[in-house]
């Protein structure tokens, strides 16, 4: 019985840590601007409808900020994205629906 208990008590304490972080608001750079982005497969991505390259060691971040390998990335999301020098694309964000909702800062 205490066993059960035992394992009750800490699902229920990791379900209350998964909460807990889905509420928090991730920080962008002030360079990563706001577009919709369509994986389009073979490291390509349609930012905004202009096809882009990914740079080679890219970041694809989902929306619970868990890296996603660009082979598997596939849809069309809305994202804040980082452009490198070169005009490949160095990191994606895929945004929850409350970092949809907030307002860009100020530049």
């Amino acid at each position: 019985m205490r066993l059960v208990r035992a394992l009750f008590a800490l699902s229920a304490t990791f379900l209350c840590i998964q909460q807990l972080g889905a509420a928090v608001l991730r920080a962008f750079p002030a360079d990563a601007v706001r577009a919709v982005a369509k994986f389009a497969g073979e490291s390509r991505v349609a930012i905004d409808g202009k096809l882009l390259m990914l740079s080679p060691g890219a970041q694809i971040r989902d929306a619970n900020n868990r890296i996603v390998l660009p082979a598997s990335a596939s849809g069309e999301y809305k994202v804040r994205v980082q452009i490198d020098n070169g005009g490949q694309i160095r990191k994606v964000w895929i945004l929850t629906p409350e970092e949809i909702a907030m307002p860009d800062p100020k530049q």
